[in-house]
């Protein structure tokens, strides 16, 4: 097989299970071998009971106290019963396994592999698996990997199908230049992605994803150097200043700019006043004003007669800013328009033909504004806002839309500089720092699972002051449900804790692009409650009502995807509040979540991220949404981005292209971050 092959090519899968990993955006072989695992069971050796803590999976070796009881609740059968070893003794329950009863046995030892729950006040393990010595000694020490999954996938199925894949699938040549593998230290690539996917022990998983997560980054920096040799100073012919309209919409605003956002404005002023082509990206922390900005850029280009775009995540934020706009601009004669995917096809066609007539000055919209078939009269300035959601070949699209047009790139994503040079290389950085006025700052706690009912009816005492919560799940849990039954079931379990007249909502990303917008609607108007959902709502909303943010299982999350998270509150006047609950009350994990209760700085956080997520951290991988990396962090490698990105600036444009004609499928990796620049 080849890595493009249809995934129907791999043994065992039908018609039925290739849907199934369609809704995971597998298609292809090679799709299957990029599935890698979200995280690894690992069988640790037997531990007394007195080491049991809320949270963890146990090997235990234990005999049973007394017979074991059978009861039955509604549909579910319980068998419960209690287990010592030396050290202590613990109830364990296990459900709809009544064939256990035949099982167990007085006097005989068990091992038993579960995790230790606490339930009525009392630790106990629920649902354990039964081993054999011979089966449990052979799985010691070993990774099993985990995959995310969908309704209709089980992990063994995907297993099964990675092996298979494996063992029949001709990959592609190993494009990293043998002298770059040889001075970074870096494996064949064929090995990287067996081991990736079936690691013998730790090390042999680490030195797998050193190799792939330096691919991904050397594939990005190679892409990204290329189009800042491809891309010199060009002179611009929009030079542009701001008139009597910027000042007067200025002089309107209920606000004055903050220190920050005058920076920012003073850097962009000049740019486009430079007569050269601006190419700027506003870093600015969660909530720091960066959309104004944006507007008296957009507003500036309108003024001189010529056009400007703004293209965001999602519909709900794009009709928010659409409304924002025409409340700003209609006083000043701008004619704004809106552009997104849900639109009917006539009203598309509609918008399409003001864009290309200029009728419209200012368009605000999704991914919708560089498809085909919009073309523009004279778009002089594009803007990306939430710039990580979209990746630099969107950006190029966007760009090649006008001729030459100035570029401001936005992002809410608290990269350290030092970081961020490197990943927006062809830009020029300006950070923004402080709140608007008006803004308090959020207040954040750190706290264990025993503080959730005391959490619900803090949550209903700010639903009853007419505020709106929001309340975070992980995006998978360690059964193979998918995200959406976890956030369903959560949120059923909410809605029994708290007051009928509280309307609770579930968002989560298996929804259809309508029902999201749906949902999102809802809970901007202020007809939801509390909005139980999954990281789907990190960035694409603006709810000033919103005033609690509760996240469910925090220590699965990095740290600056959390405040990323917790950016969504603490948008209006009225104290916000953040409540980071965690499963696992180690040392470690409330050091690393403490990080957030003492400071509401991005930069700081992101910081103090980069310290705290060594690469040992073997289940800390991948939590951060950002950029277009299927496993690099860019927090957690940064120091493998920095050696990758060294590698990648040593090679000039006709280098890359012969490397394209030897290695097949080279130039397609390398376009889906720089579009089409090497055609």
């Amino acid at each position: 097989m080849k890595e493009t092959d249809s995934i129907r090519c791999v043994k065992g899968i039908g018609e039925k299970v290739q849907s199934c990993y369609a809704r995971l955006g597998i298609v292809t072989v090679g799709d299957l071998l990029k599935h890698y695992p979200r995280s690894y069971d690992v069988y640790q050796p037997i531990q007394p009971l007195e080491q049991a803590e809320e949270g963890r999976v146990m090997v235990i070796e234990v005999s049973l106290t007394a017979r074991p009881k059978i009861a039955y609740v509604k549909n579910l059968k319980i068998i419960s019963c209690t287990v010592r070893d030396a050290s202590g003794a613990i109830p364990v329950t296990w459900f709809n396994m009544p064939y256990l009863m035949r099982s167990l046995k007085m006097g005989t030892r068990y091992i038993l592999r579960g995790k230790i729950v606490m339930k009525n006040g009392r630790l106990q393990m629920q649902q354990p698996k039964m081993l054999k010595r011979e089966e449990y000694l052979s799985q010691l020490y070993k990774l099993q990997p985990l995959y995310p999954l969908t309704a209709g996938l089980t992990n063994y199925g995907i297993v099964k199908a990675v092996k298979q894949a494996l063992a029949d699938t001709e990959l592609n040549g190993d494009f990293i230049p043998p002298e770059i593998r040889k001075e970074y230290e870096l494996i064949p690539h064929k090995k990287a992605v067996q081991d990736i996917h079936f690691p013998q022990n730790e090390e042999s998983y680490f030195n797998a994803r050193n190799r792939l997560v330096f691919e991904e980054f050397f594939l990005f920096a190679l892409a990204l150097n290329q189009m800042k040799q491809n891309r010199h100073r060009k002179e611009s012919v929009y030079v542009v200043e701001p008139g009597g309209q910027v000042e007067q919409l200025l002089a309107k605003l209920p606000y004055t700019l903050t220190e920050g956002q005058m920076e920012a404005w003073n850097s962009i002023k000049s740019d486009l006043n430079s007569g050269y082509v601006m190419n700027r990206l506003i870093q600015g922390d969660v909530g720091s004003g960066k959309t104004i900005v944006s507007v008296l850029a957009l507003l500036t280009v309108a003024e001189h007669g010529h056009q400007g775009a703004i293209m965001v995540p999602t519909e709900v934020l794009a009709e928010q800013h659409y409304e924002t706009f025409q409340e700003l601009f209609e006083p000043l004669s701008v004619r704004v328009g809106l552009l997104t995917g849900s639109m009917t096809a006539s009203e598309k066609r509609d918008i399409q033909e003001q864009i290309a007539n200029h009728k419209l000055d200012i368009i605000v919209g999704t991914h919708a504004l560089i498809q085909d078939k919009v073309s523009y009269a004279d778009l002089a300035l594009v803007v990306t806002d939430e710039q990580h959601r979209f990746g630099v070949r969107q950006r190029e699209v966007f760009f090649a839309k006008g001729k030459e047009p100035h570029m401001l790139v936005m992002s809410a994503t608290p990269i350290p500089r030092t970081l961020a040079i490197i990943l927006y290389g062809d830009l020029d950085v300006s950070v923004m720092k402080g709140l608007p006025q008006g803004r308090l700052p959020i207040q954040n706690c750190v706290v264990g699972t025993n503080y959730r009912p005391s959490a619900y009816r803090f949550i209903e005492k700010e639903v009853q002051k007419g505020h709106q919560v929001y309340v975070i799940c992980p995006m998978v849990e360690d059964s193979e449900n998918m995200e959406a039954e976890n956030v369903t079931d959560y949120a059923q379990s909410l809605r029994m804790a708290l007051s009928p007249s509280v309307h609770v909502d579930t968002l989560h990303g298996r929804m259809k692009p309508a029902e999201k917008n749906e949902v999102m609607d809802r809970f901007a108007k202020g007809e939801t409650n509390v909005l139980v959902s999954t990281t789907v709502i990190e960035v694409g909303i603006n709810v000033p009502n919103a005033t609690v943010m509760m996240v469910e299982n925090a220590e699965r999350f990095g740290l600056a995807q959390l405040h990323q998270l917790r950016g969504r509150v603490g948008r209006g006047s009225a104290q916000s509040y953040c409540i980071f609950m965690t499963g696992n009350p180690s040392k470690e994990t409330m050091e690393r979540l403490r990080v957030l209760e003492r400071s509401n700085d991005g930069f700081l956080v992101a910081e103090e991220d980069l310290k705290l997520r060594g690469p040992g951290d073997l289940f800390g991988i991948r939590q951060s949404g950002d950029l277009d990396f299927s496993l690099a962090d860019i927090y957690q490698d940064a120091d493998i981005l920095k050696r990758a990105n060294d590698a990648a600036s040593r090679f000039e444009r006709t280098q890359v292209i012969d490397m394209c004609k030897k290695y097949e499928g080279l130039r397609e990796k390398l376009e889906i971050y720089a579009g089409d620049i090497f055609l």
